[in-house]
């Protein structure tokens, strides 16, 4: 068996292919630009996420970015920087970035695939419900550093409170 097959053999089926039909079943409006990219917009409970789908045959990677509708003025980028870096310290699985051309706060998360036949939907499913939870989780500490004036770690306390029972 020659190199070129056997490598052939080892790369997964293009998961966008998968997403697409997943993004649709939600009826979110999304761009299929390419083959190796896709974009869509999911709702949230604090803002609409942009989300952001790119597939690499070559290392069979997919790289998936959730993006928040927040755009963060330059004097406030420091006090996020270190609120991210506190975030990641409590995320299992992906992490948050700030976009450097723009400001604005997203998760994102890689899947390697090689060697395997393709991403399972529910895989998918996970991966975006995940992103979106982690979001709407954290995005009410982004607003208290950005515009409460409060500390990240204070943001963050503040943020992470759980309520029991009703008022």
């Amino acid at each position: 068996m020659s190199a070129h097959l056997s490598t052939y053999r080892e790369r997964a089926a293009n998961p966008l292919d998968v997403m697409e039909q997943i993004v649709a079943a939600n009826d979110w409006t999304f761009d299929r630009r390419s083959t190796a990219e896709m974009a869509a917009e999911a709702p949230g409970k604090w803002c609409d996420y942009g989300l952001y789908f790119s597939w690499s045959s070559e290392i069979s990677a997919m790289h998936f970015t959730c993006a928040f509708d927040l755009k963060v003025p330059e004097r406030r980028r420091a006090a996020l920087f270190e609120l991210l870096a506190l975030a990641n310290e409590r995320l299992w699985i992906g992490h948050f970035g700030m976009d450097a051309d723009d400001g604005m706060p997203v998760f994102r998360h890689a899947v390697l695939l090689r060697g395997a036949p393709g991403a399972s939907a529910e895989s998918l499913e996970d991966m975006i419900d995940i992103a979106i939870t982690e979001c709407e989780r954290f995005f009410p500490a982004f607003q208290f550093v950005l515009w409460g004036g409060k500390t990240p770690a204070d943001a963050l306390a503040a943020a992470m409170l759980e309520c029991v029972g009703e008022a």
